[in-house]
């Protein structure tokens, strides 16, 4: 062993591969990234690791290699575990031969994500076992242990970080390579029995399924993670249920007003039963301090009345903890100072109760200077004034061409999900016209199917494919239309545009969106064809490639600050009442001297 400074989501990926792992695959999302990327700068040669191009793309993949008795790990964020549901329900049933292990990050906040979706619920609707860790050591060895356990078991699990772990930092032990546990996977044995889900198979895997985890909640009860710190709690009959971060926060907050008993549940599904009770013997209260849904709240209520209990259970659903957002520091600190009483907190820690704190100033997110994005948003607008049209986002950076002044996204509800509902509204509002916004790596990961059914049912829509040939929002990962794997082979690009004419686009065109004239003409002329029909719009992100020299704005400036509430580039600024260029952050794109309407805006020298 020796010790390792790392984040916790490289953390998981050093596990993954202590323990054997053969198969990596996935798809970006923020909190779950660097699992993968992590792997992959890892990687000896003997493990297999790639981007899928969606979530059930991963799944499918891990399920196939799984059956073959590999090792594998699907990671994903909490939102892609919709996508991948479909065969994740199936394989429930099914099993698996090889270790398999689905790590999903989940996003209180949340900070970067569509939902607060807690996983953990997830886990007792797909009957599958949920691992939960607290820190970045457990989330090292624990993702080892789920290794092990699926093997056991036969069985995919879920492993559950959040992302005050995933990106934490810690000093932790670490395995040297000799320590590592090599897998070798056995190959793929047909048979039908168990490898083809038939209705009958279901049936009684379901029984299995049902049996399999009784047994497991006895298993976990005894599991090491799954922990109760004992202490002198002076006569007072509360104790406190936690997991995952607010485990932390938890122990620190005791640590300042004095300690009660405490128990850490790390498997909360299935959830670990007689650990539970026995931890409630003699009790009269406790706090579930959880997020983000009443998961373990509920385990506990329901224990109360299956054994007769009379103890008080306290939580999201009394409004002791918040229904929704992360936990914090102060925000548990407080519920447990409350919970305590200031009668029982001994004088020695009454200093320590927090005091009020000012609230942080608020940033609003933007595209980035020379975006790309806000040439094509701003040339749609521009084509479109006067006109009633819609226009439908996705996810990604470009979900930011809500802001004002560009004010150009309408709705934004998963990704793929504005390709179809442009078809939807145009439906009801023929009379609109009908723009679907979507980015290059979404489109090759959902979107397609969309364009499908727009085209298949004789829909007017325009396709507006925002191509800046990467996955931008979480990170720059390749994709089908880069033409580089995750495994470093070079490959042919997947081309959008001859995707389009195959699947029978009445009009594709391909234009550069910082040359505004162009690209305003472009829009006028493809969105007036009747049918399916796609502009893509494409440059390269500006956070990888810098066009040029800052713009420079001369004295033919009018001040009529046309540049800052038309463009909203955080690169245009006020100084001193007059428009100015924040030269640390203009990556000389050149739209703002399209848009001045004196010209008083010159592009920079180029480099």
């Amino acid at each position: 062993m020796h010790r390792e400074f790392l984040m916790g989501n490289s953390a998981v990926a050093m596990g993954a591969i202590a323990a054997g792992v053969n198969v990596v695959c996935g798809y970006p999302g923020t909190p779950s990234t660097e699992v993968l990327e992590t792997v992959a700068k890892n990687n000896d040669g003997s493990i297999y690791v790639e981007w899928s191009v969606n979530e059930k793309a991963a799944m499918e993949l891990g399920a196939g290699a799984a059956y073959s008795g590999a090792r594998v790990m699907v990671t994903m964020k909490q939102v892609g575990l919709n996508v991948a549901s479909d065969p994740l329900m199936c394989l429930s049933y099914m099993g698996v031969k090889g270790g398999m292990v689905i790590m999903v990050a989940d996003d209180p906040g949340p900070i970067s994500s569509q939902t607060e979706q807690d996983t953990r619920r997830f886990a007792q609707f797909a009957k599958l076992a949920c691992f939960d860790p607290s820190t970045v050591q457990e989330a090292y060895y624990m993702i080892q242990e789920a290794f092990e356990f699926s093997e056991k078991y036969h069985t995919p699990v879920l492993f559950r970080p959040t992302t005050r772990i995933c990106h934490a930092y810690s000093s932790i032990d670490v395995k040297d390579r000799e320590e590592y546990n090599p897998n070798t996977p056995s190959g793929f044995v047909k048979d039908t029995q168990r490898w083809v889900i038939f209705p009958r198979t279901s049936y009684l895997n379901h029984i299995e399924t049902e049996k399999r985890n009784e047994t497991l909640a006895d298993v976990f009860s005894d599991y090491q993670r799954n922990m109760t710190v004992s202490c002198d709690s002076k006569g007072l009959r509360k104790g406190i249920v936690t997991h995952g971060a607010s485990y932390g926060y938890a122990m620190e907050a005791l640590e300042k007003l004095g300690s009660i008993p405490l128990l850490k549940i790390s498997t909360p599904y299935p959830f670990p039963e007689r650990k539970a009770l026995e931890f409630m013997e003699g009790l009269d209260e406790i706090l579930c301090i959880e997020e983000l849904d009443y998961v373990l709240e509920r385990e506990l209520v329901y224990l109360c009345g299956k054994y007769g209990k009379t103890i008080k259970i306290l939580g999201k659903q009394t409004g002791h903890i918040a229904p929704a957002g992360e936990n914090t520091c102060d925000s548990v600190y407080m519920a447990i100072a409350e919970f305590i009483g200031t009668d029982f907190i001994g004088v020695e820690h009454k200093e320590n109760l927090p005091s009020e704190k000012p609230n942080l100033p608020v940033r609003p997110p933007v595209l980035c200077a020379g975006c790309p994005h806000r040439g094509s948003f701003f040339a749609v607008k521009q084509a479109m004034k006067g006109k009633k049209a819609v226009f439908c986002g996705d996810i990604g950076c470009y979900t930011l061409g809500n802001a004002m002044p560009l004010d150009m996204v309408d709705t934004c509800l998963c990704m793929g999900a504005g390709v179809n509902m442009t078809q939807g509204i145009g439906r009801i509002d023929p009379d609109t016209s009908c723009f679907a916004f979507v980015g290059d790596s979404t489109f090759f990961a959902s979107a397609i199917t969309g364009v499908v059914n727009a085209v298949y049912n004789g829909a007017d829509m325009t396709l507006v494919v925002l191509d800046n040939s990467t996955t931008a929002m979480t990170g720059h990962q390749p994709h089908p239309g880069t033409g580089v794997t995750m495994m470093g082979d070079v490959v042919n690009k997947v081309s959008i545009e001859q995707i389009l004419k195959g699947i029978g686009a009445a009009a594709v065109e391909t234009v550069d969106p910082l040359n505004l004239k162009e690209s305003v003409e472009c829009v006028k002329r493809v969105s007036a064809v009747k049918g399916v029909k796609a502009i893509i719009f494409k440059s390269p992100c500006a956070a990888i490639i810098k066009s040029g020299k800052p713009a420079v704005i001369t004295d033919k400036c009018i001040n009529c600050k046309k540049c800052i509430n038309t463009l909203g580039c955080p690169a245009l600024i006020l100084k001193e009442g007059m428009a100015a260029i924040d030269t640390s952050l203009c990556v000389g794109c050149g739209l703002c001297t399209q848009v001045c309407p004196v010209s008083a805006i010159e592009e920079g020298e180029k480099q």
